[in-house]
């Protein structure tokens, strides 16, 4: 009897293929990002990062050898100057009256496009227009073809019905300016608030028409608290371009008569009095403040977001 005996099957291995991990992938899905990410650093980060540091300094450009370092002084210089102080007043006052301006006067205007009539895609463009106006263009528009004693439309129009001719940016300079900025931030407010009417709920609205409501009881009721995120959303945007606006200041009152806001004061000590120190402080300052309002407005995008998402 013989034993036979069998010889082991040959196995071939097999070949397991290594999945990325996850954080490769997660740098694969960032990496076209980098080049854009960069630029905005060095575009943005690197100069406020040379602006905070030239805020410590007592530095002025006539005298380049005598800048010494002196701490926070150039920020308690900002906060007790009467000027300064002034200037920061001066830009608060304007960026209220600004908004709160606009806001009324845009909710208006999207209340009116809202609704149907012949021609509304036309009123829409021209009520649209004065915000693609170049800021500078816009000034000087108001400047010399609304303001000018002389030849302004302002002045002409009052000429044409008897009336007096006042100098507009002589009498009332900061109400020029505001109102300026007014005609110019409207239309962006109405675009937001139009979009917030046009998101309401249909039925909702008429479901308040067969119950016998009003139209203004619908506002209050309905649209109205439907419109405070819009509003809130558009006050923040308005307030955060408004703080920083220098265009109109510098053209139409070059910052006199009382209208010097903060932008245009740190232009005054960085261009005029050669203080890099005093006007780095100052810049620091209105970006700290931004950024605060900044943050209020995106909380306010997000939960906007966040309601929609939850809608759908």
């Amino acid at each position: 009897m013989t034993a036979t005996t069998t010889a082991p099957l040959a196995t071939t291995p097999v070949r397991t293929t290594r999945q990325p991990s996850a954080r490769l992938r997660a740098w694969a899905t960032r990496a076209p990002l980098l080049p854009a990410l960069i630029f905005m650093i060095a575009v943005t980060q690197l100069p406020f990062v040379a602006t905070l540091v030239i805020s410590f300094f007592d530095w002025n450009a006539l005298y380049p050898k005598a800048r010494h370092f002196t701490g926070v002084d150039n920020y308690r210089e900002v906060l007790t100057d009467a000027d300064l102080r002034h200037s920061v007043w001066t830009t608060v006052l304007l960026t209220v009256a600004v908004v709160l301006a606009s806001l009324v006067l845009g909710l208006l205007l999207a209340l009116l496009l809202d609704r149907r009539f012949r021609g509304r895609g036309v009123v829409r463009t021209l009520l649209i227009a004065p915000f693609l106006v170049v800021p500078v263009a816009a000034a000087l528009l108001w400047k010399h073809v609304l303001y000018n004693p002389e030849y302004g439309l302002l002045n002409g129009l009052l000429h044409y019905v008897g009336g007096p001719q006042p100098d507009w940016i002589s009498n009332t300079p900061l109400l020029a300016v505001e109102a300026s900025l007014v005609w110019q931030w409207t239309p962006f407010m109405m675009l937001i608030l139009l979009a917030g009417l046009q998101s309401r709920d249909p039925q909702q609205l008429e479901a308040a028409r067969v119950d016998g409501a009003s139209d203004w009881q619908i506002f209050r009721h309905l649209t109205l608290p439907h419109l405070r995120r819009y509003l809130e959303l558009g006050a923040l945007l308005g307030s955060i371009y408004i703080v920083q606006n220098f265009d109109a200041v510098f053209t139409i009152t070059s910052g006199g008569l009382g209208t010097a806001n903060l932008p245009y004061t740190v232009y005054q000590s960085f261009y005029q009095a050669h203080e890099n120190g005093l006007a780095s402080a100052a810049g620091v300052l209105v970006v700290i403040g931004s950024i605060i309002i900044a943050t209020f407005a995106l909380r306010v995008v997000s939960s906007l977001f966040r309601e929609e998402v939850g809608r759908a």
